[in-house]
Formats: structure tokens, C-alpha cells, sequence
């Protein structure tokens, strides 16, 4: 289940155990009302312990819009290092700032 919280102006999408397949699209939703506003977001990966590849197109989509159409930040934090190696096979550690766990 995907969490929304805003601290100290910024938001920070607490992303549950697993995006996949199965949940991808409504986590999508669930972030996409946090997208209208165009602040820094911060993806709290401390549970997420599966990233399929529907999650990175996710990742990936958000990325574009938050970085590229609306010129803010995004950065992945705890991220465990089994996500890790995939953001690292994939190219997302060159376009984002993570932390890994």
C-alpha cells in the first residue's frame, strides 16, 4: 500500500513491499495527484522488496514527468540491495540520487 507524506515541504512516497504487474497501475494513481503539484519527491523504498519491470516503467514515467516537464528532483531512499542491482542493470542510478539501505 502505497503511503503520501509531506514533511518539511517535500513529499515522500512510502512504496509498500512490492510494485509489480499486478499493483503498478494503481500505484501510479495513487502517486499522479502528487505529480499536478511539481515538488521534489523522495521514494521511501524501506519495504519494497520487489521491483518488477511494470515498477520501473512506473519509475520511469514519474522520473520524466517530475525531472524533465517540471524540472524538480526525485531521489530513492533505503533502497535494499537487491533493488539496488537492478536500478544499477537498468541505468536509473545514472539518472537518480540514491540511498541504499
Amino acid at each position: 500500500m502505497t503511503q503520501i507524506i509531506k514533511k518539511d515541504g517535500r513529499t515522500i512516497i512510502k512504496t509498500g513491499e512490492r510494485i509489480n504487474t499486478m499493483n503498478a497501475v494503481q500505484f501510479e494513481r495513487d502517486i499522479e495527484p502528487t505529480l499536478e503539484q511539481g515538488v521534489d519527491m523522495e521514494f521511501d523504498c524501506s519495504d519494497l522488496i520487489y521491483l518488477s519491470s511494470s515498477g520501473l516503467r512506473v519509475m520511469q514515467a514519474t522520473m520524466r514527468t517530475v525531472m524533465m516537464n517540471l524540472g524538480g528532483k526525485i531521489k530513492m531512499t533505503h533502497v535494499k540491495p537487491n533493488i539496488y542491482k537492478i536500478l544499477v542493470m537498468t541505468g536509473f542510478t545514472r539518472h537518480l540520487q540514491i540511498e541504499q539501505d
